[in-house]
């Protein structure tokens, strides 16, 4: 995948930021993400970046854990594979959108255990909320949450693809 990340973000990449996440980005296996699809144009790694940047700006204006929020907005989908590739047929609740976070969470936790505190788990595990049914805990948390779904309003775009996202297959 050849992407271009809006330069907005990339501007908004500061020193501080990068001193925060740079063990998660110069991680070969947090890289491979940049291979798998999140939403029709982006892959993971630039859906993850973008997450994390923009909830770490508002965490810092709003007076939050912002370093929590830089690794937690990075690490959210942290998954295994590459999910639009699975041709697997699964129960309603075992499909992509309701087990991820906690892949994302294992995998964070193997491999960045030195980042991973009960705040930053939460925001791994809790950012589907609604879909995973116990609601975010920190602010955090639901800041990671809204930035998540609010980055993710680009799939509107393609809407030949929505029923990618609802679970359905294409006949």
């Amino acid at each position: 995948m050849n992407e271009q990340l809006p330069s907005k973000i990339l501007d908004e990449i500061d020193d501080e930021y990068l001193s925060i996440i740079n063990p998660i980005i110069t991680n070969e296996e947090f890289i491979r993400r940049k291979k798998f699809n999140h939403h029709e144009h982006r892959s993971v790694y630039g859906h993850s970046l973008m997450v994390s940047v923009k909830s770490y700006h508002l965490a810092k204006k709003l007076n939050l854990d912002y370093k929590a929020a830089a690794i937690g907005g990075l690490l959210h989908d942290f998954y295994y594979k590459d999910w639009q590739l699975n041709n697997e047929k699964l129960p309603l609740r075992k499909q992509h959108g309701f087990v991820h976070a906690s892949e994302a969470l294992e995998n964070s936790k193997k491999l960045f255990p030195e980042l991973i505190d009960k705040k930053v788990a939460n925001i791994i595990k809790r950012h589907m909320f609604p879909l995973n049914f116990i609601p975010p805990f920190y602010y955090e948390s639901w800041l990671i949450c809204f930035v998540d779904k609010y980055c993710s309003l680009e799939v509107f775009k393609s809407p030949k693809e929505w029923y990618k996202y609802v679970g359905l297959r294409k006949k």
